[in-house]
């Protein structure tokens, strides 16, 4: 028992170690790599660390909040604040993630635990689309990127809970919801058994396990955001981004492929703000939360293939109306 106790308490330090370590480089990198790297290098490094730095502190807040409803936060509690009508129950549903306030990583165990407490599918759904966007953390990064800028930050949130709550109605109309399910669900459905001990303990192992999951895709992420900016041809960014269509199509590739955690994308989005247009910024910041490849991943655990097919299918028609939209009035 204490050797399982010391093990969060090691990782917690490592990683703040690692924190330590990544804001010396960021005040000191200008001046150990200004002579020995090309030009184009240093920009791309300085950028791409710039943007890993930045989100740091929404990266600690996000997995701190999280902890707290998974581990804090009485069981049960949800379902008493619940309207008794579908439409209202996913309506309600799809503002959860202003009280659970994870990142896409995050909501797919908490949407496999309103199933196991008797939530529908759709419901379910509904909420696992909108949490992504409709939390605080989201917010708080979209609007520290872009402030009021373009209608981005709107067109976000009011664009994720429209697409969550059409998503939510459309497989409300599926004549066997339970058919959207794969078949090792229930087989699954005990992912968290392995945590145990007080919940200061669980707590530390949650921190640890989910900053383990959380840094590499931000790395990989903010390294991406650099190079692209240094290796792509500016005049070709140009031609692309100011393109209202192009750019969407661009973009709306990037965020299926890129897959960075939406308490953060934000900052990957803002690198490309100056040669891409807002309707298209919208897109990428629409379809990366909600069915990228790493999203997609995690959705297959618990969702068919075909339910997630159509699920790509009406969050990319819906992200492409919305940004054309945006290009249109901002």
């Amino acid at each position: 028992m204490h050797a399982r106790g010391t093990v969060p308490l090691i990782g917690a330090a490592i990683g703040l170690a690692v924190v330590g370590v990544l804001v010396a480089i960021d005040v000191w990198a200008p001046t150990l790599f200004s002579a020995s790297l090309p030009t184009r290098a240093q920009d791309g490094f300085t950028l791409g660390l710039s943007v890993l730095i930045e989100s740091l502190p929404f990266i600690a807040l996000g997995l701190v909040l999280s902890i707290v409803v998974q581990v804090w936060v009485p069981a049960g509690l949800l379902e008493v604040w619940m309207p008794r009508r579908a439409w209202a129950r996913r309506m309600v549903l799809s503002l959860l993630g202003m009280f659970l306030p994870v990142c896409e990583c995050g909501n797919v165990p908490l949407a496999r635990g309103l199933l196991i407490r008797g939530f529908t599918v759709p419901e379910t759904l509904t909420f696992l689309i909108a949490a992504p966007i409709v939390n605080p953390i989201v917010i708080l990064t979209t609007h520290q990127a872009f402030g009021w800028d373009g209608g981005i930050l709107v067109a976000r949130l009011l664009g994720g809970y429209a697409i969550a709550n059409l998503i939510g109605w459309l497989y409300s109309r599926h004549p066997n919801p339970d058919a959207l399910l794969t078949d090792r669900f229930r087989a699954e459905c005990a992912f968290d058994e392995h945590l145990h001990g007080t919940r200061v303990q669980r707590s530390l192992e949650l921190f640890v396990r989910e900053l383990r999951a959380v840094m590499p895709a931000l790395i990989i992420g903010s390294a991406i955001a650099g190079a692209v900016q240094v290796l792509v041809p500016r005049d070709v960014l140009i031609a692309i981004g100011s393109n209202p269509v192009l750019s969407i199509f661009a973009m709306i590739l990037l965020g299926l492929t890129v897959a960075i955690c939406s308490n953060v994308d934000a900052f990957f989005a803002l690198s490309f703000a100056s040669t891409f247009t807002p309707g298209s910024i919208v897109a990428f910041l629409l379809v990366g939360p909600l069915v990228d490849v790493k999203m997609l991943a995690l959705m297959r655990t618990t969702f068919t293939t075909r339910t997630l097919a159509g699920m790509v299918a009406v969050v990319i028609s819906a992200a492409f109306v919305i940004a054309v939209g945006v290009n249109l009035f901002a």
